[in-house]
């Protein structure tokens, strides 16, 4: 069944992450490092933005800025349409951090999916990114989570 294989996929994707990503130095979670990528990407986006751009719900991106801001990798802002909101953004540290880590993550990407041909890999990416509803983004997510 496609959900359970699916699962599985995310189960493998996440574990090798964890596993190069530590192994590497860095003190990084697949949801965190989705949060950072999002935001340099997306610059001065709020935590609904945020939660939209990595997939997850607000509660989830909530408790993950709350951590990237102790880590200072990321700052909340007073935003200047609406003082009620906080738009988040890379500290300098956060964007070294992403740049620092973002070769290991594109490196892994491989043995995400270790039976596949090169052929296969691209294909796969393609039809995932598809049913996904993101075709013509392929390319967006280095981190495979």
């Amino acid at each position: 069944m496609p959900g359970h294989l699916i699962r599985r996929l995310h189960q493998i994707s996440t574990n090798v992450f964890a596993q190069r990503v530590r192994a590497a130095g860095f003190d990084l979670t697949p949801v965190q490092f989705a949060a950072l990528d999002a935001l340099g990407h997306r610059p001065g986006i709020d935590q609904a933005g945020l939660a939209e751009a990595t997939a997850k719900d607000r509660a989830t991106v909530g408790a993950v800025v709350d951590r990237l801001v102790q880590k200072k990798l990321v700052a909340r802002e007073v935003s200047d349409r609406d003082r009620r909101a906080r738009t988040l953004r890379l500290t300098p540290g956060g964007a070294a951090l992403l740049a620092e880590v973002l070769p290991v993550v594109r490196a892994l990407q491989a043995e995400i999916l270790p039976g596949l041909t090169e052929d296969e890999y691209r294909q796969f990416v393609a039809l995932a990114a598809k049913a996904a509803g993101h075709e013509g983004h392929e390319g967006q997510d280095p981190g495979g989570t």
